[in-house]
């Protein structure tokens, strides 16, 4: 998470020296007695409310992997690597890496890989050979070993009638391999969900009357069908399918046969020590799905699918098939919304950058939700606004899914032999089919929450807030209109043995299809990441795309949840350039591999970019301006060309004597940036300003326009104190709800409604460290109650203790606040009209039972992941209640307490039940509670 921004005048490549000797991380023989904690680990499945104990000590976990980060160095050169690979005038254009070579640049060191095997031994884990790329370990392990050497119990947890076993607490690892390992994974079976959508089950009892895709419909709706006359039909290809559960060949032969595909050929490969292999509902139907349609395109490639056992999950397919460079196409039809996955997002992407430096391209399915891809299976999101990951990481091309016609206009009434009936293109709306479906279901869309912005993500209408969006194409993803016709005997819900299905899953094992037939074409090994070319194509061959697609992905909304706006939130498509809905569209297939090989322009192709839409802040940290509009311009050459910025306009005004000042140099190296700092005086706010930029000359001369959206007057960004919500004494603890005051906070206000609470809201995020977060290695990911401009409430993290930095602000600027985390520091809540009357009993008789409600209780037992709320129906027995003893006094006596505990619902905020002593007197009294030796300041209530 970057929270700090700092303004460089100019970013200019420069040619550095390589070197691929691995310097050792690990500084001497590894300590077990010094650890450190990974914070954040703990499913959110994984609560007391679900709880079922211990397993047994015996408990087996057959594989459990410790992921290995890069250096910061390696990370820089691992970057710099990617860009160059796909620079054509670059020496490594096109130079893939073999698992190997990769080790050797960006792996751990063989001696620092050495270390961990022999300190894992020493544990008494059976290790697995360190991996081909030195990026991960493997090996079994049981839970009593588990517990030993990494201090976190494996408990049971039963979840919707299913039973599953997960770590109840957040791992520690030795200290020493803190710069190393990014997580362990395998501590839990809970399994990422297939993206696959089905009809409901009576839906095809009335089927004969539709139309169905079949694999020539596709080809000729696509314009697949002249490329497969020509030759290209996937020959010599391999393309990997990523799954977790076993098929059965012959139904994937019968598909296959069915449709005239005779030459395709499946090869299945399982992950070693995931097993045992089974069948698994769900995740057979997405299996069947993904092989059968990923052959029905590339019609005489090698199919090799890539699944684990019940051990393992669609997570382990993908770092072995990786790791073995199974294949230069990967089809991943899984995932889970950003916020689910946020602690694993980071080996996630290092995972598929290697994948890209190994010349893989990596394609997953943009998700099933919405814009609200937190909400499956509801039919109201009430999680806001998110994203579908792996689709979000910038390196992978993410799948949206559009909805072809049924109209008869453009179906012949009769089949082929192979079934077909499409006469041609026809016509695509957003696949959005949440009525049919009584249920959200629709494309996935929008902007990462994690990711930041590409550069070559910022022009065709994309939008400049600093943020990846998905998807990037589309292709057709009806479930109810035009399906896609699939065939598993092992599956559920089919009609001997046929099933109907859509979803962005179809959409993605299609386009790995189309990566297969356009490798064979350029007769090159792989591609690595597609997108930059594929948003360059869109600005040269715009007849690539099928663009003119209208719909939305909008889904209804609970009033009062993140991001509803009268009951409905997403995003529209326009019919022309990106939209958060289906990217720029699908593919005419012929028209994207012909114009592939010559998709490098002739001359530059410059985009342009904004640290964030300009707001009126006076003084600027970046451009040290007073009393104007401040921002950061970044323009970014893709296309492998020098170039120079000679022109600049705004609104017709110009601006080109003003470049010099803006930016240090106008000289632009091949692909590379200039950022530079302005600043712009008399802007009557809100509007809409055209910047215009041109460079070059001659045959080479380019221009590039930015809208800039000025917004209203914002205060700058200031933090003026921070106090318990509840009490607004200046004292704090772990877990407490914290109200920070200041200015220039949120962008607009907002209360989060759902727990676990956002970490990113109204424009705010923010982390807590140990003493500074300018030098910390650690930090704590803030959960945010309430954003506004000039108030922030936010949970301290359980985990937080002694001297604490709070950086709080957006992604591009933020302020430090330092205060002191004591064990307890509770307030009582009270009406918010200067009485101090306990909140929400003013009154109460002598005798009688009421309840108040306090924040700062400090650690809890059972404990609570950060921002998170006990599970509905939990005992209440079992909720979690302070560590430390509380009591209450009214006037002075002790007040017997019936019920102390976090109720479902609240974070961070437990109730007290207590009963007034007969003994008060009449009037008002005052109320203090005792948590350990901490008590809180008066409140009061009047006794009747």
């Amino acid at each position: 998470m970057n929270l700090r921004h700092i303004c460089v005048s100019a970013l200019i490549g420069a040619a550095t020296t390589v070197s691929f000797a691995q310097p050792n991380r690990i500084p001497s023989k590894i300590d077990s007695s010094r650890t450190f904690v990974l914070s954040g680990r703990v499913h959110p499945l994984a609560t007391a409310a679900n709880d079922q104990g211990e397993v047994e000590s015996s408990f087996a976990l057959p594989r459990v992997t410790m992921m290995l980060s890069p250096s910061a160095a390696q990370q820089a050169k691992l970057q710099q690597l990617l860009q160059d690979q796909q620079n054509p005038k670059s020496p490594s254009f096109h130079q893939w890496l073999t698992p190997e070579q990769y080790a050797d640049r960006f792996g751990v060191s063989a001696s620092d890989a050495a270390q961990i095997v022999t300190w894992l031994e020493g544990q008494g884990f059976t290790v697995d050979p360190v991996s081909r790329s030195r990026t991960f370990v493997s090996f079994s392990a049981t839970a009593g070993q588990v517990q030993n050497s990494f201090g976190t119990a494996i408990h049971r947890y039963q979840v919707n009638g299913a039973m599953h076993y997960a770590n109840a607490s957040d791992p520690t690892i030795p200290a020493a391999l803190s710069p190393l390992v990014s997580s362990i994974r395998g501590l839990h079976d809970f399994r990422p969900k297939p993206k696959l959508a089905k009809a409901k089950a009576n839906w095809y009892l009335g089927r004969g009357q539709g139309n169905i895709m079949a694999p020539d419909d596709f080809a000729t709706i696509y314009d697949i069908t002249s490329m497969y006359s020509a030759g290209t039909t996937g020959s010599g290809q391999k393309i990997a399918i990523m799954g977790q559960t076993t098929i059965l060949a012959s139904d994937i032969a019968h598909f296959w046969n069915t449709f005239g595909l005779t030459s395709v050929k499946l090869v299945p490969v399982s992950v070693p020590g995931t097993g045992p292999f089974i069948v698994s509902q769900g995740d057979n139907d997405e299996s069947a799905l993904d092989i059968e349609w990923a052959g029905a395109v590339a019609r005489n490639a090698t199919i090799e699918f890539v699944y684990a056992g019940s051990a393992g999950s669609v997570w382990d397919s993908a770092t072995y098939a990786v790791d073995n460079a199974v294949a230069p196409v990967i089809s991943m039809s899984y995932g889970n919304c950003e916020m689910y996955d946020l602690f694993d997002l980071p080996s996630y992407r290092q995972t598929v950058q290697q994948a890209n430096a190994e010349g893989i391209t990596w394609l997953a399915a943009a998700g099933d939700q919405g814009a609200t891809d937190c909400d499956a299976g509801n039919t109201v999101a009430s999680g806001g606004l998110a994203v579908d990951a792996p689709g979000s990481i910038p390196e992978v091309t993410s799948m949206g899914g559009t909805s072809v016609s049924g109209s008869a206009t453009y179906w012949n009434t009769s089949n082929t032999s192979t079934f077909g009936s499409a006469k041609g293109y026809i016509p695509e709306i957003a696949w959005n089919e949440s009525a049919a479906a009584g249920q959200i279901l629709g494309t996935g869309g929008g902007a990462s929450m994690y990711f930041p912005q590409p550069s070559w993500q910022t022009s065709g209408g994309v939008p400049n807030d600093g943020w990846r969006h998905v998807p990037d194409i589309a292709f057709n993803a009806s479930v109810y209109d035009v399906p896609y016709y699939v065939y598993c005997s092992q599956c559920s819900d089919t009609q001997g043995g046929v099933e109907y299905v859509g979803g962005t899953s179809a959409a993605t094992p299609t386009m790995a299809g189309v990566v297969a037939l356009l490798n064979q074409y350029l007769k090159t090994t792989g591609l690595g990441n597609i997108n930059p070319t594929i948003y360059s194509l869109y600005q040269t061959t715009p007849s690539a795309f099928h663009n003119n697609i209208t719909g939305n992905n909008i889904q209804a909304c609970a009033y009062g949840s993140p991001g509803c706006s009268n009951g409905v939130e997403g995003y529209t498509a326009t019919g022309s350039g990106y939209s958060s809905v289906v990217g720029f569209g699908s593919v005419d297939v012929t028209n994207l591999i012909k114009s592939w090989s010559t998709a490098a322009p002739a001359g530059p192709v410059l985009v342009t970019s904004l640290d964030q839409n300009p707001v009126y802040q006076g003084a600027s940290e970046s451009c040290g301006s007073t009393s104007s509009w401040n921002f950061q311009i970044t323009l970014s050459e893709e296309a492998g060309f020098a170039t120079s910025l000679t022109g600049f306009m705004v609104n017709g005004a110009d601006y080109s004597s003003k470049i010099s000042s803006i930016f240090s140099t106008s000289q632009i190296a091949a692909r590379h940036s200039i950022s530079g700092c302005m600043s712009l005086s008399g802007v009557n706010a809100p509007t809409n300003e055209v910047f215009t930029f041109t460079g070059g000359s001659g045959p080479t001369s380019w221009s590039t326009t930015l809208n800039v959206s000025f917004q209203g007057p914002q205060a700058q960004l200031n933090v003026g104190g921070a106090t318990n919500a509840a009490s607004y004494a200046q004292s704090y603890a772990p877990g407490m709800v914290m109200a920070v005051f200041g200015t220039g906070l949120g962008s607009l206000s907002q209360a989060a409604s759902v727990t676990p609470l956002p970490e990113y809201m109204a424009g705010v995020e923010a982390v807590m460290c140990p003493v500074s977060c300018a030098t910390a290695t650690t930090y704590w990911n803030v959960p945010l109650y309430y954003v506004g401009p000039n108030q922030v409430n936010l949970q301290i993290p359980y985990e937080a203790s002694g001297s604490v930095d709070l950086s709080i602000g957006n992604p591009y600027a933020n302020v430090d606040y330092y205060f002191t985390v004591s064990a307890t520091a509770p307030g009582i809540f009270t009406f918010l009209d200067g009485t101090q009357d306990v909140n929400p009993s003013r009154t109460a008789s002598a005798g009688q039972t009421t309840f108040l409600f306090i924040t700062g209780e400090g650690k809890v037992s059972p404990s609570l992941s950060d921002g998170t709320s006990p599970a509905a129906g939990t005992p209440t027995a079992k909720l979690p209640k302070p560590v430390q003893a509380v009591t209450v006094t009214v006037g002075g006596i002790n007040a017997p307490t019936t019920f102390v505990g976090i109720p479902s619902g609240l974070v961070g905020v437990t109730q007290i039940n207590f009963t007034v002593p007969s003994t008060v007197p009449k009037g008002r009294q005052p109320v203090i509670v005792t948590v350990g030796t901490t008590s809180t300041p008066a409140a009061y209530i009047t006794i009747q």
